[in-house]
């Protein structure tokens, strides 16, 4: 029989979404486009001292920015703790969960003698089979499950395979606050079998806790998610990742000029590999994902091959989207608007520029030239490289061009040669002081391809008004 995959993904709004976390919705997404199946998404906002509404809001941005869209409404997990209150209901009614009555002081009796005798801090299951009669007056009681005490609990995990835990060292753990408020353990199972949640990839961090879970499954009848735990992401030095080596919030990866193809393409290798592909594109990435693709060791952070996957990403768009990308920064970059003839300008030169970025910002820094007539600025003293005898000759260059009928690329390049070659002088002792001149740095795209894209008008400009 066919299964419905469905996959979910479930972040806390207490912060930014930060690389690790996007690897499991990632997973989840694709995992659930490979089958044909839903994505959803769920808000766990039960943490109500640390979750905002400015979270949940970057949570959902971030999502939009990476495409990673979801099927049916978000679930906020705070907006069904009625109904997490009557599954708990139900499983007092069938023996499963029972109330428990021990103060702060017993509980803190129990870890210290545990400590002591330097074995598990588990709660001793003291009010597992007394009588509610018992109870002492003036305390609310939690609700417990009563988890099975003799056996083993067993998990068949995707990534980590068969792993199994002695049901004694599991305890009966909360299911409700004495405020009745649910925890999260119970939360999760709930909201994830009424979402009809089939397949689970989260952080190896989780899979303790899949243990418990289980549990609760076990005592509701439901059937239990298929689970893969993915390892951690690690620092080039082997340790948890820290935020110089990229644990920043992925709407900083965005702010720095990442394409979102790019940083989807970096996080599906941390962890995932199909042979020896590193550049997969989504389409791609869809067909191909499953769980055997999975690694079992930590994948380490890698700054320089997220370069040059933007780099490549960058390079292979057209100049249209690239323009559509950076317009509003460069706009804001050189104060004005950019109208149709600046359109065209760009259109013209960025793929050269294109060639020379590893992300947007290198490309707004060198399309700024084509916006406007005047240079705003000059590379912090470039000037003192050339000479008045250079400024002389490119000035002589730019008188001559002025009759220059043909202003290809071709053509320009052809005519520069030339004249320096006429001058008894070498390309490089003319180009370099154009180059200069006509865009304010050393570094730019072709000097003929750059002239070229300026015009004619805004070429003969700039080398004439400099003195």
């Amino acid at each position: 029989m066919k299964i419905d995959i469905v996959t979910r993904f479930a972040p806390s709004p207490t912060g930014s979404l930060h690389i690790g976390s996007i690897r499991t919705a990632f997973f989840n997404w694709l995992y659930a486009r490979h089958c044909g199946g839903k994505f959803l998404l769920r808000i766990e906002d039960t943490d109500r001292e640390r979750s905002t509404e400015a979270s949940k809001e970057e949570i959902l941005s971030t999502m939009r920015w990476l495409g990673l869209l979801w099927d049916d409404e978000v679930v906020i997990q705070s907006q069904r703790a009625i109904r997490h209150q009557e599954i708990v209901a139900r499983m007092l009614e069938n023996g499963k969960a029972y109330k428990c009555y021990c103060t702060q002081e017993e509980l803190k009796q129990m870890r210290e003698q545990a400590e002591k005798e330097k074995r598990p801090s588990l709660y001793d299951r003291r009010w597992r089979d007394r009588e509610e009669k018992d109870a002492p007056d003036g305390i609310a009681p939690v609700i417990r499950l009563k988890a099975p005490i003799n056996g083993i609990t067993t998990i068949d995990d995707k990534v980590l395979g068969e792993v199994s835990v002695d049901n004694s060292q599991i305890d009966d753990m909360i299911l409700l606050r004495a405020d009745g408020s649910p925890t999260y353990m119970l939360a999760v199972v709930v909201d994830d079998y009424d979402m009809g949640v089939t397949h689970i990839i989260r952080g190896e961090e989780h899979f303790i806790n899949a243990f418990r879970q289980a549990q609760i499954y076990a005592a509701m009848g439901w059937p239990i998610p298929t689970t893969a735990h993915i390892p951690l992401i690690l620092g080039t030095d082997g340790k948890k990742l820290s935020k110089r080596e990229g644990a920043v919030s992925v709407e900083q990866y965005k702010e720095r000029g990442l394409l979102r193809e790019a940083f989807l393409n970096y996080i599906l290798r941390l962890g995932w590999s199909r042979g020896d592909e590193e550049i997969i594109s989504l389409e791609n990435a869809v067909r191909w994902f499953d769980f055997d693709g999975l690694g079992k060791s930590p994948a380490k952070a890698d700054e320089t091959k997220l370069l040059f996957l933007n780099a490549h990403y960058i390079k292979n768009k057209s100049s249209r989207e690239i323009l559509g990308l950076i317009k509003e920064d460069l706009e804001k970059a050189v104060d004005t608007n950019i109208d149709t003839e600046t359109e065209l300008r760009l259109i013209t030169i960025l793929p050269a520029i294109q060639e020379r970025s590893k992300i947007l910002p290198d490309i707004i820094r060198m399309a700024k030239v084509y916006c406007t007539k005047d240079l705003q600025s000059f590379d912090e003293g470039i000037l003192d490289l050339i000479t008045s005898d250079q400024i002389e000759h490119a000035q002589k260059i730019a008188n001559d061009l002025q009759d220059l009928s043909d202003w290809s690329i071709k053509s320009i390049e052809l005519f520069i040669k030339n004249w320096a070659e006429s001058k008894g002088l070498k390309l490089k002792d003319v180009a370099q002081p154009l180059r200069i001149l006509v865009t304010g740095s050393r570094i730019s795209p072709g000097l003929f391809e750059v002239i070229h894209a300026l015009g004619k008008e805004w070429t003969m400009h700039r080398i004439m008004s400099a003195s």
